[in-house]
């Protein structure tokens, strides 16, 4: 039998270790095509158990990583999805479309730049009109840049970039999908091991990764009323096209490496909280942060 997300596996050597990823940098936004290892979203590994049939769900930075890894599984588990991503990233997001189509799902693409508040709208108008509904909304996308010299290697335009990215389109796309969701439907948003354990690199990146969690708590108590539940899920390190887009070279190489299972995930391992999350099985769960780090400790 194939290995899927439920084969018995050392988690220590499931996957490739930082000696593999060595000499990689890339222009941002990356891509995993061009990475080594590629990454591994669960295109020939993640199996559907009909956990999400028939719902609805958008996905933010759906192209490639972590969001195209939500996206197979959630249509492998029964969901159609709609995409959006930055127009450079059109080929990863038509690939990422191709997986869902397979599954049998429908796949809506929308291309921009969600620093834009309206096209955070135009996002939850296409999914009402092509989906008819939301029934999760994942707030996926995020921007980093790493920065050696910290505090003052940030410009103000890099600062005003990842929080607009970061914070203010996960609020545009929240106020605007709300009103489409039923009881019962889910949000999901993504932080990081840095809203607990900020590097001085990524001190405006980890900023808003904290924020993300604040919020996450906030709403999950604003729309208890409403039956929505809200969730985060803190990724620690990630092999994604983010890493070797805003990572120096020497920090590829030993990206991973920190954490106590010695290396960092694949996408594919994200995608079963996102699932959880989304499912009508942790109908009980809200204002919860699940981190996914390879044993660093959410402190």
């Amino acid at each position: 039998m194939a290995e899927n997300q439920y084969t018995q596996r050392d988690p220590r050597d499931q996957y490739p270790r930082p000696a593999e990823q060595r000499g990689q940098e890339q222009g941002h936004p990356g891509s995993g095509a061009a990475m080594a290892p590629e990454p591994d979203h669960g295109e020939t590994s993640y199996r559907g158990g009909d956990r999400l049939v028939d719902r609805k769900a958008v996905i933010t930075g759906g192209d490639s990583g972590i969001g195209r890894a939500v996206a197979v599984a959630f249509a492998r588990e029964g969901a159609d999805v709609l995409l959006s991503f930055l127009p450079e990233e059109q080929h990863d997001a038509e690939e990422t479309a191709k997986l869902v189509r397979l599954a049998g799902r429908e796949a809506v693409l929308v291309a921009g730049d969600i620093r834009d508040e309206q096209l955070c709208g135009r996002i939850v108008e296409r999914a009402v009109e092509k989906l008819g509904r939301i029934d999760v909304l994942v707030n996926n996308a995020a921007y980093q840049m790493s920065q050696d010299d910290g505090l003052l290697g940030i410009s103000t335009d890099q600062f005003d970039r990842v929080f607009k990215t970061n914070i203010y389109a996960m609020f545009w796309l929240c106020k605007a999908a709300v009103p489409h969701m039923r009881p019962g439907s889910s949000i999901i948003n993504t932080s990081s091991i840095q809203a607990f354990q900020p590097s001085p690199e990524l001190l405006d990146y980890a900023c808003t990764k904290a924020a993300i969690v604040n919020f996450t708590k906030a709403l999950s108590a604003d729309l208890m009323s409403r039956g929505i539940r809200v969730n985060s899920v803190a990724p620690g390190p990630v092999w994604t096209p983010l890493i070797p887009a805003t990572m120096p070279a020497e920090k590829v190489d030993t990206f991973g490496g920190q954490t106590p299972l010695g290396r960092a995930a694949q996408p594919a391992e994200l995608a079963p909280p996102y699932v959880f999350f989304a499912s009508q099985e942790s109908s009980y769960v809200t204002g919860e942060v699940l981190g996914v780090t390879g044993g660093q400790v959410l402190t």
